[in-house]
C-alpha cells in the first residue's frame, strides 16, 4: 500500500500556508491602522453592515412567480458547506430578512431592533441563524471581510499589571479616539469620500480598557499620541464561535442555575484579591454572551422561553447598543441580536402587557413551512440520495409522495367549491389548471392567512424516511407505499398532534396522496408502453392544427392528399374524451387551448404540450389506448405469461428502468400494481 504522508503535508500547505497564517495574524501600530482605514473604510464597518455584505458577497438573481418579482440570495444555498444547511422555498421571507439587514446597514433604524425569526418547529429558523453565524466567521477570514481590534502592551512598568491585556470585548480601534476630537478627525478622514464610504466612530471603550486608558493618560500628562504609540498594538480579529470571539449563542436552561451574568459577565473572585476591589474592571470577566459577541452576532435560542430578567437586558442592548455589567457603567456593544421562537411563546409575548417595550423593539420575520412541492422535495433529496444511501434503491416518487403529504397538511382547504387541496398544491407548484390564472393563485395565497404556519414538520418526514430505509426488508428497495404506511403509523404517537380530528384529517390526506401516486405510476406505465415522444408530439401537432382550424372556422390541408378538409372531429373528440371533456364543453376547451397558445406567443414563448398537464395526459392516454392491445398487462396478475408477452413486458420494464429511474424490483412492483388495477376492471374509471 502506498503511503501518502508527504502529500498530506503538501495539501495542508496549499490550503493553509505560512503566508496566509501571517496575513490572518497581522499586527501593527495604531498609525498603521488609521492609514489602512483611510484607504479602506470598510475595515470599520458595523456588525449589521458586515452581515449584509456577506449575503451580497455571493450575489442574487431575480425571477418571476405568479406575476410577482422575487429575489433569490445565493448565500442561503449554503455555499460555505456544499449546501448542507441550504434553505429552500423561502425566498419571500428571506428577502424580508435581507431588507432588514440592508436598512440596518444604512442606519435607517432596524439596527436598533432585535431580529426575531418566528415560525413552527422545524421551519429553518435555527438553520438561518446558523448560516449567518457561519458566514460571519468565514467572512472575517477573507481579505474583503477583514476587521481589527487592539491590545494594550508594555503595561507592567507603568501600571504594575500583566504586560499585555487584550481588549476583553474586541473593540474597534477607532473607539480609542477621544470623543471631543472625533468630529474633526472624521471631517479629515472623510474628506472627498462618497456617503457610502464614510468612516463612522460609534461607542466608547469598555470598562477594562477605559481604566487602562485613564491611568496611562495620567502618566503621560494627557499625551494621547505617546499613549497610542507606546501601548496600543492593533491586530487582525478572526471571529470564531468555538473560541467565543464575536459569535455567541444563548439558550434557556433551568432558571435556578442561570442568571443574567451569563449575558453581561461576572466578577473574577480570584482577581479581587489581587486588585483589592470588586469594582476594579480588571477583576471582572467580560465573558457573557453579549460581551464575547461584540463585533459579530449573538443568537438567542427559543428566545421567548427565557426568564423575563434576561429579556430586560435585550432592551438596552438593542435600542441603545449598551449593556450593563454588574457594578460598572453601561458598556457599548456592536452586534446583531437574532432570536427565534415558536408561535405559542410569541403569543405569550403578545399577551404580556409588561413586555410592551420588548415588542416595540422587535422586528418579527415569519419563517413558515414550505408550501411548494418542488422546494420541499429538495430538503429530503439533500439527505436521501444515491450518494448518501448507496446500499438501498429509493423507488421513483417515494420522496415526492412523502413531501406531497407534508405540503397538503400545511395548506388550508380551498374556499372555492370546485377546487381540491391537491389541485391547490399543484397550482402553487407551477402546474396549470383550467379556469385558473396567475391572478387566481395570488388570491388563493392571500385568502390563506395561516398557510405554512401549521402542519407536519419536515423533521417528522425525515425521521420516517430514515425508519423506512433502516428497516430490513431484504429486497434492497423502498417504494412510496412503504414510506406512506410509515408516515401513517407514526401519527398514532406523534408528540405534537394531540387532537384526533387533526390525525383523522392527516390520514385522509395520506389516502389522497396514495390515489395521486396510483395516477402517477399508471401514467408512467402507460408512457412506458407507448414510450414514443415523437408519436405524442405528432399527435399533438395534428390535434392543434385541427383545433385551430375549428376555432377559426377554416379547413385543414391533408398533408398526404394535399386536399383541404373539414377539421377531424373524430380525432379531436377521441383525445378530449380521455379527460372527460363533454360534448357541451368542447368549444370552451378548444378556445382555452388556443388562448393559452396565444398568451405564450405574446410572451415570446413556444407552446409545449408538456406544460399543459390536462392536454399532455389526454394525448398520452390516446396513444396508450391505440397501443395497449399489443401487451396483455392483465396476464401478469394470473402469472400465466407466454414468451411473446413476457418479451414485451421486459421491454416495458427496461423503459421504466432507463427512462424513469426504476430498478428491477420496483419496476416489477409497478407493473404488478398497475396490472392489478386492470384486473379489477377499473381501467376506464381509473385512467380518466
Amino acid at each position: 500500500m502506498q503511503l501518502h504522508t508527504e502529500k498530506v503535508f503538501e495539501l495542508v500547505k496549499e490550503v493553509y500556508s505560512p503566508s496566509l497564517f501571517n496575513e490572518l495574524n497581522w499586527s501593527g501600530s495604531y498609525s498603521d491602522y488609521i492609514a489602512m482605514v483611510e484607504k479602506n473604510p470598510k475595515l470599520c464597518r458595523t456588525a449589521f453592515q458586515r452581515i449584509y455584505d456577506i449575503i451580497m458577497h455571493y450575489g442574487s438573481y431575480e425571477y418571476v412567480e405568479h406575476k410577482k418579482k422575487l429575489v433569490h440570495y445565493k448565500f442561503f444555498d449554503d455555499p460555505l458547506n456544499n449546501g448542507k444547511d441550504a434553505v429552500f422555498g423561502l425566498d419571500v421571507h428571506i428577502s424580508k430578512l435581507v431588507n432588514f439587514f440592508k436598512a440596518a446597514s444604512l442606519r435607517y433604524g432596524p439596527e436598533k431592533r432585535v431580529l426575531l425569526l418566528h415560525g413552527p418547529v422545524g421551519s429553518a429558523k435555527s438553520t438561518i441563524a446558523r448560516l449567518l453565524k457561519k458566514g460571519v466567521e468565514w467572512y472575517s477570514h477573507q481579505t474583503e471581510g477583514a476587521l481589527y481590534t487592539f491590545e494594550w502592551i508594555n503595561l507592567h512598568d507603568k501600571l504594575k499589571m500583566e504586560d499585555t491585556m487584550p481588549c476583553p470585548i474586541h473593540e474597534e480601534p477607532l473607539q480609542m479616539i477621544p470623543e471631543e476630537a472625533r468630529g474633526k478627525v472624521l471631517s479629515l478622514l472623510n474628506k472627498g469620500k462618497h456617503f457610502q464610504d464614510r468612516i463612522h466612530i460609534e461607542g466608547g471603550l469598555c470598562p477594562a480598557c477605559r481604566y487602562v486608558y485613564n491611568e496611562l493618560m495620567r502618566q503621560y500628562n494627557g499625551d494621547w499620541e505617546k499613549l497610542t504609540r507606546n501601548h496600543i498594538n492593533v491586530k487582525r480579529l478572526l471571529l470564531s464561535e468555538k473560541d467565543r470571539i464575536g459569535i455567541g449563542t444563548f439558550q434557556p436552561k433551568d432558571e435556578k442555575n442561570q442568571d443574567s451574568t451569563e449575558l453581561t459577565g461576572d466578577l473574577n473572585y480570584r482577581k479581587i484579591a489581587e486588585y483589592g476591589s470588586d469594582s476594579d474592571p480588571r477583576a471582572f470577566n467580560f465573558d457573557g454572551e453579549f460581551n464575547i459577541a461584540n463585533r459579530g452576532i449573538v443568537e438567542f435560542v427559543e428566545m421567548l422561553k427565557l426568564d423575563v430578567a434576561f429579556l430586560y437586558d435585550l432592551l438596552g442592548a438593542s435600542q441603545e447598543h449598551k449593556i450593563k455589567p454588574k457594578k460598572f457603567a453601561q458598556t457599548d456593544i456592536d452586534e446583531v441580536i437574532i432570536g427565534h421562537t415558536n408561535e405559542p411563546e410569541y403569543r405569550k409575548l403578545q399577551n404580556n402587557e409588561f413586555m410592551e417595550a420588548l415588542r416595540d423593539r422587535t422586528v418579527k420575520i415569519d419563517v413558515p413551512y414550505i408550501t411548494k412541492l418542488k422546494e420541499e422535495v429538495k430538503i429530503y433529496r439533500k439527505d436521501f440520495n444515491p450518494e448518501t444511501v448507496p446500499h438501498i434503491h429509493i423507488a421513483p416518487h417515494t420522496i415526492e409522495t412523502a413531501a406531497m403529504w407534508g405540503i397538503l397538511t400545511r395548506l388550508e382547504e380551498p374556499k372555492k367549491a370546485n377546487l381540491t387541496v391537491m389541485q391547490k398544491m399543484k397550482l402553487y407548484d407551477g402546474k396549470t389548471l383550467s379556469g385558473y390564472t396567475e391572478d387566481n393563485i395570488k388570491e388563493l395565497r392571500k385568502d390563506a392567512l395561516r398557510e405554512g404556519l401549521d402542519g407536519i414538520s419536515p423533521r417528522y418526514i425525515q425521521d420516517k424516511l430514515s425508519n423506512s430505509l433502516v428497516e430490513d426488508r431484504g429486497n434492497g428497495c423502498i417504494n412510496p407505499f412503504i414510506v406512506l404506511n410509515e408516515l401513517e403509523g407514526g401519527l398514532k404517537n406523534h408528540s405534537l398532534i394531540r387532537d384526533e380530528e387533526t390525525k383523522k384529517r392527516y390520514r385522509e390526506l395520506l389516502a389522497v396522496v396514495k390515489q395521486e401516486y396510483e395516477d402517477i405510476v399508471k401514467n408512467e406505465v402507460q408512457r412506458a408502453i407507448s414510450a414514443d415522444e415523437e408519436a405524442i408530439a405528432k399527435l399533438c401537432g395534428n390535434y392543434i392544427d385541427n383545433v385551430k382550424a375549428y376555432t377559426q372556422k377554416e379547413r385543414v390541408r391533408n398533408k398526404y392528399t394535399g386536399m383541404s378538409e373539414e377539421p377531424d372531429e373524430r380525432l379531436m373528440r377521441s383525445i378530449e374524451e380521455k379527460i372527460d371533456i363533454p360534448e357541451s364543453r368542447k368549444d370552451d376547451f378548444r378556445r382555452e387551448i388556443m388562448n393559452y397558445i396565444g398568451a405564450l406567443a405574446l410572451e415570446g414563448k413556444i407552446f409545449d404540450y408538456k406544460t399543459n398537464e390536462r392536454l399532455h395526459k389526454a394525448l398520452e392516454l390516446k396513444l396508450f389506448e391505440d397501443q395497449k392491445d399489443t401487451i396483455k398487462l392483465t396476464s401478469l396478475v394470473s402469472n400465466v405469461v407466454d414468451k411473446e408477452t413476457q418479451a414485451k413486458i421486459d421491454v416495458v420494464k427496461n423503459r421504466l428502468i432507463k427512462n424513469y429511474g426504476y430498478c428491477d424490483i420496483c419496476s416489477t412492483d409497478a407493473l404488478h400494481f398497475v396490472a392489478s388495477i386492470f384486473a379489477r376492471g377499473d381501467v376506464k374509471r381509473n385512467l380518466n
